[in-house]
């Protein structure tokens, strides 16, 4: 390939990552909130969240960028560019099924734990804070790994709104070339090697987080004052 189709695909990588982090923010955003929605004591709460989840997750995704691109700003005067769009629509699809993995892992901590914080006086939100979610986020990781991958694959949706995403640029470039076995199989690598980075740093945060909470707290010796000044 020539140098200027390469950074036509370069450009494509980059859009591409800038959409799978602007989308995985909204999507981890969305998960915890409606997750840990889906956990309070008020049911009209857990309705709402539940009845957001099912929504979502019986949308097909594809569906959802047409909804938000061409449906949603002519609605309310908005100008969405096609980032933003994306964005919106891959952010709050995915952030229906991470919710579940919240609500999951929140629901597996030992309720033990949960009595304790109620034995000592915590409110809902410092139980939550101090002893559910530390506990809770370690567990949670393994399966929003699968799900960014999962987020990774959807962004190739994008191209239909005509975003210079990694999919859209690899199929103008195999039109340039009129050949698609080499583009394609380029195209392929670089989103196996996007897709094990991303495996790789889920993982070390995983390492990192259960280190932090099987860590036990320094115990701090307190050496008492002789009586009397010391020995004389």
């Amino acid at each position: 390939m020539t140098s200027g189709l390469w950074e036509l695909v370069l450009k494509g990588v980059w859009v591409t990552i800038q959409l799978l982090v602007l989308s995985a923010l909204l999507a981890t955003a969305v998960s915890f909130v409606v997750g840990i929605a889906r956990t309070h004591r008020l049911w009209v709460v857990r309705f709402l969240a539940g009845f957001y989840t099912e929504v979502f997750r019986g949308t097909s995704a594809l569906v959802m960028i047409f909804w938000v691109f061409f449906v949603l700003p002519p609605a309310f005067g908005w100008q969405l560019v096609p980032l933003w769009a994306g964005t919106l629509a891959l952010g709050l699809t995915y952030g229906a099924y991470g919710s579940e993995i919240v609500r999951g892992a929140l629901n597996a901590v030992d309720p033990a734990q949960k009595e304790g914080g109620i034995a000592l006086s915590f409110t809902p939100w410092q139980r939550m804070k101090l002893i559910l979610l530390p506990q809770a986020v370690p567990e949670m990781i393994p399966p929003f790994s699968n799900l960014l991958i999962e987020l990774l694959k959807g962004t190739a949706l994008v191209s239909v709104m005509g975003m210079g995403d990694l999919a859209f640029s690899g199929n103008l470039v195999r039109l340039a070339l009129q050949e698609s076995a080499e583009i394609y199989t380029y195209i392929l690598l670089i989103y196996f090697v996007i897709a094990f980075l991303l495996t790789r740093i889920m993982r070390g945060l995983e390492k990192r987080l259960k280190a932090g909470v099987g860590k036990q707290p320094e115990k701090k010796v307190v050496v008492p004052e002789p009586v009397g000044g010391g020995v004389s």
